[in-house]
């Protein structure tokens, strides 16, 4: 175990000793926020590479600096015995699915496994993962009685689901309003504890374990559904030719009316979340006719727009075998690295199938992981983007829009097609190229 370079002076000591199992998108904000309260703190993560990064202070999540890197007291570590004196855990791992769409539950086994080798009488273990109602306990806490040796009332359990948007530096931990839950009332004293001590916007007490799981899926489930809605209305306007967003600027000027708006939907939660519930409902004899509806329009998208970009091509006359096609962004959503879900590979997939192999191109992707994640590796200088038939702006990138319409229709030839996915410029004098947007 080591500590990050040029640690600062101690925070005013608590009482918990506290481990932050997973070192990602969630768990290494949360571990530099407790740090800078609590004496002492240890990361720990299975991936050496990515301890290793941390102690360099590289984040390859870019959610933190190495300013701040660099001044935490925060101690990280790929040892498990490091982290043996803690009293106070915390799992933030993945919770993604299978092929099957079905939750794949190894992230938190193997870490459940992990932490019930050191577990002692008396410790708190916390999972913020998103999961369906009863995992917590259910699952989790059977896997840490079973391999700990310890019986259920030796040790408690805690629910505390994370709130993370990455890249969005305005909806900080601190600045979230923090759901927290325990088996029983003093466990869910010692919870509050711990993440009152670095949530100024201040604690929701849920009654449950089961409550707070439950509150959790349904944030996701709540913004997918109204997406799907948004996807579905841009299809039905697409085929009467009106756009999307003159249709929602117009309607978002009544006061009760959400401003959602159509797109890919992909990331760690939206796409993926949903899936927990259903598959929950499924096991308790119920088909979840809503959710799973918004599911299949938001994940049919790609194609969608893929096909859009095929017809559009075909009637600008231009020869799909040889056509040179373009796709700015490959990240799950824009100003981030993170490609988690993407649902920009379902773009390219649907042009294979009409013998058009994409360049794809994205300033923030790491190459290496998008070829080990999906077999794409982006091109370094979006110079090689050029003499495009078509261009697909998939990800709303700041050097995108920073570009601005001239920069990119010189990435284009005459006649060419432009899709906006999100909708990022006007349509109106696109300097002849043929234009469209969701």
């Amino acid at each position: 175990m080591q500590d990050l370079p040029f640690k600062m002076s101690a925070a005013p000591p608590l009482q918990e000793k506290i481990a932050l199992i997973g070192l990602g998108y969630v768990g290494l904000p949360l571990a530099l926020a407790l740090a800078r309260k609590f004496d002492h703190v240890v990361g720990y993560d299975i991936s050496e590479r990515r301890v290793k990064g941390l102690l360099q202070a590289q984040d390859t999540t870019g959610e933190t600096d190495s300013i701040e890197l660099k001044e935490t007291t925060l101690k990280v570590t790929s040892n498990l015995q490091d982290i043996k004196d803690c009293t106070f855990f915390i799992v933030s791992v993945p919770t993604p699915i299978d092929d099957r769409r079905q939750p794949d539950l190894s992230p938190l086994q193997g870490a459940s496994e992990a932490v019930a080798k050191i577990l002692k009488r008396g410790d708190v273990v916390v999972y913020e993962s998103t999961v369906y109602p009863g995992v917590t306990e259910d699952y989790c806490g059977e896997i840490l009685a079973r391999l700990s040796g310890l019986s259920r009332d030796q040790f408690k359990l805690g629910y505390s689901p994370e709130r993370i948007n990455p890249g969005d530096r305005e909806h900080t931990i601190d600045k979230v309003i923090k759901i927290v839950s325990g088996e029983d009332e003093a466990t869910l004293d010692r919870v509050a504890n711990v993440y009152g001590a670095v949530v100024t916007a201040g604690l929701h007490r849920a009654p449950t374990i089961k409550v707070a799981e439950s509150a959790k899926v349904i944030e996701n489930i709540q913004r997918d559904l109204n997406i799907a809605l948004m996807n579905e209305l841009s299809i039905i306007f697409d085929r009467l030719d009106i756009r999307t967003k003159d249709v929602l600027t117009a309607a978002g000027t009544k006061w009760n009316f959400l401003k959602f708006t159509p797109g890919l939907v992909g990331g760690h939660c939206i796409g993926v979340d949903p899936y927990y519930l259903t598959s929950r409902a499924e096991q308790v004899g119920y088909h979840p006719e809503v959710i799973l509806s918004g599911r299949r329009i938001n994940d049919g998208m790609g194609a969608f727009i893929a096909q859009k970009a095929i017809r559009m091509m075909v009637l600008a006359d231009k020869p799909l075998k040889t056509a040179r096609v373009g796709i700015l962004g490959l990240t799950f959503k824009e100003n981030v690295p993170d490609l988690r879900n993407s649902r920009v590979p379902d773009i390219v997939a649907e042009l294979r199938a009409f013998g058009i192999d994409p360049i794809i191109h994205d300033p923030y992707a790491d190459a290496d992981e998008a070829v080990h994640e999906y077999g794409l590796r982006p091109v370094a200088d979006l110079s090689e983007c050029k003499d495009l038939d078509a261009l697909i702006i998939a990800v709303p990138h700041h050097q995108y829009i920073e570009m601005g319409k001239e920069a990119l229709c010189a990435l284009t030839v005459k006649d060419s097609v432009v899709i906006d996915i999100k909708s990022i410029f006007d349509g109106v004098d696109f300097a002849g190229r043929h234009y469209w947007s969701l």
